[in-house]
């Protein structure tokens, strides 16, 4: 495998040669917004071996809303049920809210024109003040995560936590992936696994070929021999160091305390009796193998959003039922020794209250507890990770969150 799908391959995702990708048309069974039938939109060949991260235009949008048939996946269930997201009694104009954006005054509608966003929600309270789509996209498209699957995996881990599968994040990582026994995981926790920074050597440099991510093999077996052959270069808790394959081994440290793959702890601890929408799907690391820990939930906009109302809630169901442990999504947005923008894979704003799921090329959870605003978003933008993207969303965000206060107050 070359060095490139190597690096590609830590986000579970296809190598795509003359495929032709056409648009799915999905149900969400309940809300009249969420049963929307998804656009069509036409066929687009990818030509020569071409990869997901590099296709742009229509190319990138189709493969973004196809990965369930793309790439090996397990479904995840929703049940018969859906926690409504009721319109709010003042919505935002999104053709009328300005913002200021580098010299040029945008409509809300025209930036996420611009920015290449399919999907934009915002819920203030549980009700929609929001939702515009783009590429024809609809409230019942599924879309690729990305790396919110990180900050999913961590509610997971905190879901086995107050099942009982797992006795604290104070436990050893070694005391559930015993593979790992004299190696430089000795001593890491879980807790350090969750803030990335289990001290054990890791080069994340995309573009440096013989770097551990462009050169790992990320099934599950020869990732684990990867990994247990890094040496250890700092004390665990003590330094963050982004490390794509972490997040997976913290997939599969949670599958194997549980017993059970992912997808379907998350359906039964989370999509179904929170109420989601529809089903999702999510990628795995070879057919028929685990989920990727660090990539590639595919799910409806407005699921990103009631997981980030679930989120919002500490992780308790509408009657009252407890899924994560009490105080543990205050402990998740709590800094990291390692780096204070980092919890327990949430990314955290030193300004704010405020925490995110984020995910390349535009995926978004963002809440923030003091105001009660949860905003999700669909993404393709024309790079991975841009600043410029960055910088503009969190703009509109705080826009945003200032409209919404002037509302409140009664302006």
């Amino acid at each position: 495998m070359a060095s490139t799908e190597r690096w590609l391959a830590a986000f579970g995702l296809a190598t795509l040669s003359s495929i032709q990708l056409a648009c799915a048309a999905a149900a969400d069974t309940t809300a009249a917004a969420d049963s929307a039938a998804a656009a069509e939109a036409p066929a687009v060949e990818v030509a020569e071996p071409g990869e997901i991260l590099f296709l742009r235009g229509n190319a990138q949008v189709d493969a973004f809303r196809r990965q369930q048939e793309l790439a090996a996946t397990r479904r995840i269930a929703a049940g018969e049920a859906t926690l409504p997201l009721p319109p709010a009694a003042e919505e935002l104009d999104g053709a009328s809210l300005a913002i200021d954006l580098d010299g040029e005054r945008l409509s809300l509608d025209a930036f996420l024109e611009a920015d290449r966003y399919a999907g934009f929600l915002v819920l203030k309270d549980g009700a929609v003040v929001y939702e515009g789509y783009g590429f024809g996209n609809s409230a019942a498209t599924r879309w690729i995560s990305f790396s919110v699957a990180k900050s999913v995996v961590a509610m997971l881990t905190g879901a086995a936590i107050a099942d009982g599968y797992i006795t604290s994040v104070d436990d050893p990582v070694v005391d559930y992936l015993p593979k790992l026994r004299n190696s430089g995981y000795e001593g890491a926790t879980v807790k350090d696994l969750l803030q990335m920074a289990s001290g054990v050597a890791w080069n994340e440099d995309y573009a440096d070929p013989q770097s551990d991510v462009a050169s790992a093999n990320y099934a599950t077996l020869p990732l684990y021999e990867h990994l247990r052959a890094k040496e250890r270069v700092a004390p665990p808790g003590e330094r963050f160091n982004y490390n794509s394959a972490e997040t997976n081994l913290a997939g599969t440290l949670v599958r194997s305390a549980i017993g059970n793959n992912l997808s379907t702890y998350l359906s039964e601890k989370i999509w179904k009796p929170y109420g989601m929408g529809a089903d999702a799907f999510w990628n795995l690391t070879e057919p028929g193998g685990g989920e990727f820990g660090g990539c590639c939930i595919n799910a409806t906009l407005r699921d990103y959003a009631r997981l980030g109302l679930f989120a919002l809630g500490d992780g308790v169901l509408a009657d009252g039922t407890r899924v994560l442990p009490e105080g543990w999504m205050a402990a998740s947005r709590t800094p990291s020794k390692g780096y204070s923008e980092y919890g327990y894979f949430w990314w955290l704003n030193d300004e704010s209250p405020a925490f995110s799921a984020l995910g390349i090329f535009g995926q978004t959870i963002y809440i923030n507890p003091d105001s009660g605003v949860v905003i999700a978003t669909h993404g393709a933008w024309n790079s991975a990770d841009g600043d410029d993207y960055n910088r503009r969303r969190d703009i509109v965000i705080a826009a945003i969150e200032g409209r919404l206060a002037m509302q409140a107050a009664g302006g």
